[in-house]
Parts: structure tokens; sequence; C-alpha cells
């Protein structure tokens, strides 16, 4: 995708976001970054995180959109950050991993389709519980449809000649009481084939790993927080992140490090947005002179 085309996806918006949401119809919200530390060609992403996918607020029928949408953007990169299954306490009817994943699988892109797993895939997936946290049914699901989600792993793509290290970490929350206060994430392990000074990008479910200043990634993706879920003017007060407003929603830069945390597409708990619209989150980066 060039930058014309790029800059052509983001969505007038006007002054003023849709201030009540409750259903997905989902804007597109484009980050355009530029930076010294990025080689090689630019480089276009779609990041699609928190589906929570339930009916009638984030049935399959609207996700079935989204992937028409994002095939016929023609973005190099495809990243799926995570959250796919509903949240237990939202109300609802929930969608099943197979069909779900069946319906992602239809995502096409150069240089693929890259998942990671979230909290809620393992805390609210049954399979999970009953197998003692080991996997769960969306991870079967995602692995058997083609999307085999990287946890706690890295894979390698080439773009434009240049090689590209795409990350996974596990949930850095789900678990915590069950494992001592730890999360299911390991940096180290996930970085660990990935050579020094590599171009990486880090998909990270949660952002809060962006506070520990891990310079190996030139950018971080990350979903979880749905943007507070309500805006009041700038005041996201059902963040949920332990560093509050610091990481909950958009493009953060820290040292010369980048963050982009995608505001989502569902619900959890409460099936309402308030002034933070359902979106599919673009991302364009390049060097400082592209």
């Amino acid at each position: 995708m060039d930058h014309e085309r790029f800059q052509s996806l983001a969505q007038a918006r006007g002054r003023v976001r849709r201030l009540v949401s409750v259903t997905s119809q989902a804007d597109i919200v484009t980050h355009d970054i530029q930076t010294a530390r990025w080689e090689g060609p630019p480089l276009t992403m779609a990041c699609l995180s928190d589906l929570h996918s339930m009916r009638p607020w984030s049935p399959l029928g609207t996700l079935e959109r989204y992937v028409r949408m994002v095939n016929e953007m023609g973005v190099d990169i495809i990243f799926l950050l995570g959250d796919y299954i509903s949240a237990h306490m939202t109300p609802g009817l929930k969608e099943e991993p197979e069909p779900l994943a069946k319906v992602l699988a239809g995502l096409e892109a150069p240089l693929g389709v890259h998942a990671i797993l979230g909290n809620h895939d393992w805390i609210d997936d049954e399979k999970a519980k009953e197998d003692g946290f080991g996997t769960s049914a969306i991870s079967q699901a995602l692995t058997a449809a083609g999307l085999r989600p990287l946890v706690n792993t890295s894979r390698r793509v080439t773009h434009g000649g240049q090689d590209i290290w795409i990350v996974g970490l596990d949930s850095q929350c789900a678990l915590k009481k069950r494992n001592d206060g730890a999360g299911r994430h390991d940096p180290e392990q996930a970085f660990a084939e990935v050579p020094d000074e590599s171009q990486a990008i880090l998909l990270a479910h949660e952002p809060d790993y962006f506070v520990f200043g891990d310079h190996r990634p030139v950018l971080q993706l990350s979903g979880h927080t749905h943007g507070g879920q309500a805006n009041l003017f700038g005041w996201r007060p059902f963040t949920p992140s332990e560093y509050d407003q610091r990481y909950a929603y958009g493009y953060v830069t820290e040292q010369d490090r980048h963050l982009v945390v995608s505001g989502g597409l569902g619900y959890t708990h409460v099936p309402m947005r308030i002034a933070q619209p359902p979106e599919i989150t673009l991302v364009r980066i390049s060097g400082e002179e592209s």
C-alpha cells in the first residue's frame, strides 16, 4: 500500500466522534510513524483487537464484513491482537471458537496474518479451564484454521529484502493469582531466536509491557484497553492498566520507542462505548526519509 492510499483510508470523523456505540460499526483509525530505527521500505499493518465476538453486539456477520474491508485495503501484513471470545460477564450469546476462527482465516495479506492471545482467551475459555490452562479452545481453533498464535515466540517475514521479526507475547495479566502474581508472558523466551539489532515488531495484548523500556522491538502493538471503552473528554476512567491513562489509547512514544494501542472492536461487561467507537487500526512505519 502506498502512502497516498494509506492516508486516504483515514476516516473523516469531524470534531466529534460518535457519542454512543452499541454495535460494531467500526471507524478506521490510522497512525503514521517515522523513525530512524526503521530500516527497509515502509510497512503498512492492519490491527484487529478485542473482537469479543458475541450476539447481538459483535456477531460473526459483522466480523465477516470487517474481513472483507481489511482485505480490500491492501495492507502488507495483518495482526490479530487477542481477546477473540466474549467476556464471561457481558450479556449476550457468545460465538463459538471454530466458526470465529474460520471467519478470521479469510484475512489475506502478502506478509501473512499473525495472531496472539489475550487474557479473556484464557480466563473465559471453557476448554482452558478444563485443561488446567495448558491450551484453549480458541487457540486450537485458530491453529486449525492456519492462524497459529504466537505464544512467547517469534516468526520471521521478509519485506523488500529486509527481514522483520514478529514477536508475540502471551497475556501479561491472565491467571496472575494462579501463577503467584506472574503473567503468562515470557519476553526472553519470545525474543530467544531474534538476532540482536533486528527489525522487530512486538505483539503484546496488554500495553503495560511498554513501561519496562525494552529496546529490542522498534514498535509494540497492543489492545486490551478498548480505549477505556468510555472517553470523557480525554479521561478514560475504566482503562484496565496498572498505569492508568499512560497507555490507555493511541500512539505513545517514550525514549525513541513506539507503541500503538488499538481501541478494539468489541465490548467487555457493558455492551456500550461512549465517545470511543470500535475501530480497525492501521499503522504505517517508515524511516525518517520515506
